[in-house]
């Protein structure tokens, strides 16, 4: 029988996974599972400023955090999106210059009207990017308006989003969180990891606790993944000859003024060697260069973030970090379940490292068998993370191989087809004359669904020519009346939304019980 839980690193993934468990498993009840979390009181967390996805907010709900009390306690602002500049062509270059990825799936009004086909065609007028046409979250974002208004119910709103925050203030939370709903609290630093005579984990060695025992333990322990990796042996697949990038600098940047706007998006700025984040938190940006070794110098990468963020940059530090992009095929192995770094890591780009941590979490919540045979439980596991995998490295590849940049070796080597993956060039292929349909997507399998494909694919411009299909689209009208009605009701949603600064404020001046377990 499975009786107890042990939880080996903190930081976002430790404690996340940590409250999800505990809550969802009612460990505080008699007789329930006992979660115990175990963390080195020496190992830091990157504070540089993290976004998420909007699935966070979900996980939130579940765990008892209001939605004012995590923004107040966080940093945190909202996140409608992505703002990706000069991704297309080079800055300064004719056309446009930026596209957005907004999280409001494209409207559905109309029963049964796909409107992406009738755009392609060319009915919502000339010059309006997909994302215009069919949402009205870019207007509304670029307004500098909040996703929701004050009235409305906690992580709902008018339009969809997810949040920017300060990843150390979040780990602090989700750990006081996690004791209240009776997570045990262990500081000790892992030496070592023993085996049994099976090849699963007999313990877990700490040098000021002496060794802990659990019947299922959670390898939370970084990229270091002491448990899975190091004890194991379980080996890692480097997709760095998809996703290139493998270094960031980051340098956190205080506001000039205290009510300096807050963008309700992460902007995301190519650069020749990578891109720039821009992410926006209350008191501060955080900004951070994420770029290819085999293609610029760290001495270089540095002097390109500073010459974005410009004089607001002198004078503060500078942090560099390495990374390897790729992943472990097997994340359960034994009585072992890998959760966040320690599984995998694809790069920064639209904020993959956080939902992969829920989709881990949530997976092993609902799959744990409670009589301790874990053999079925982890091969459906396994299947199921390796192919997410997968599809995110594809969906995160798109946003490089359709560049029309050409200016550096390192746009250049992204659009060689040799470095996409066969499975994207065959989606691009049969895109070519088809619009992308969420046949195509495996919904369980997917961290994207179709809107996102879209709004990269015809962001970056990727052709798609239905000419010879016109007479299968025969509601011209129809569409032409819901994209006018797009147009028409944005000024209105514009004025129906508080300022994004303002709504952070407000939300921050509520006071709000300190725990909410229930």
């Amino acid at each position: 029988m499975l009786r107890s839980i042990l939880i080996a690193g903190g930081g976002t993934a430790g404690w996340l996974c940590a409250c999800y468990l505990a809550k969802t498993l009612n460990s505080g009840a008699q007789g329930a599972v006992r979660i115990s979390l175990v963390e080195s009181p020496d190992i830091g967390i990157l504070g540089v400023g993290e976004g998420t996805f909007p699935s966070i907010r979900a996980a939130l709900s579940q765990i008892g955090i209001s939605e004012s009390r995590f923004i107040r306690e966080t940093q945190a602002t909202f996140k409608q999106g992505i703002r990706f500049v000069d991704w297309v062509r080079p800055a300064g270059s004719p056309g446009r210059n930026h596209y957005f990825h907004p999280f409001n799936l494209p409207s559905s009004r109309v029963d049964g009207l796909d409107l992406l086909p009738y755009w392609l065609l060319g009915e919502a007028g000339e010059g309006a990017s997909f994302a215009d046409a069919v949402t009205l979250q870019t207007a509304v974002a670029d307004a500098g308006r909040a996703p929701k208004r004050r009235g409305d119910a906690d992580y709902d709103g008018p339009m969809n989003y997810a949040y920017h925050f300060d990843a150390m203030q979040v780990a602090r939370l989700l750990a006081e969180q996690g004791r209240a709903l009776g997570v045990s609290h262990h500081l000790g630093t892992i030496v070592d990891v023993p085996l049994d005579a099976q090849g699963a984990i007999a313990g877990v060695t700490t040098k000021e606790l002496g060794t802990l025992h659990a019947d299922l333990y959670v390898d939370c322990t970084g990229m270091r993944a002491a448990l899975i990796g190091k004890a194991l042996g379980q080996r890692f697949k480097p997709v760095g000859d998809v996703l290139f990038v493998d270094r960031a600098v980051a340098i956190q940047v205080p506001y000039a003024q205290p009510d300096a706007p807050i963008p309700s998006y992460t902007i995301s700025t190519a650069h020749e060697a990578g891109w720039t984040w821009d992410i926006g938190l209350q008191e501060r940006r955080g900004v951070g260069y994420v770029y290819s070794s085999r293609h610029t110098s760290d001495d270089r990468a540095e002097e390109v973030l500073r010459q974005y963020i410009g004089p607001a940059a002198d004078g503060l530090n500078a942090r560099r970090l390495p990374f390897e992009t790729g992943y472990r095929p097997v994340q359960w192995k034994h009585n072992c379940v890998a959760i966040g770094l320690s599984a995998g890591f694809l790069e920064p780009l639209e904020s993959t490292g956080i939902g992969l941590i829920e989709m881990g979490t949530y997976l092993l919540a609902h799959l744990l068998p409670m009589d301790g045979q874990f053999e079925r439980a982890s091969t459906h596991f396994n299947t199921m993370m390796r192919e997410r995998y997968t599809r995110i490295v594809d969906f995160l590849k798109l946003h490089y191989c359709l560049t029309q940049r050409r200016d550096s070796a390192f746009w250049t080597d992204n659009a060689d087809p040799a470095s996409i993956p066969e499975t994207l060039r065959d989606r691009l292929a049969e895109w070519r004359h088809r619009a992308p349909h969420r046949l195509d997507f495996i919904t369980d399998l997917e961290m994207f669904m179709p809107a996102s494909w879209q709004f990269i694919l015809y962001g970056m411009e990727f052709q798609t020519d239905l000419s010879a299909q016109r007479a299968i689209y025969p509601r011209t009208a129809e569409a032409r009346r819901e994209f006018e009605m797009l147009r028409a009701v944005s000024p209105h949603a514009i004025r129906d939304l508080p300022g994004h600064r303002a709504l952070v404020d407000d939300l921050c001046a509520t006071t709000a019980p300190r725990l909410a377990v229930v």
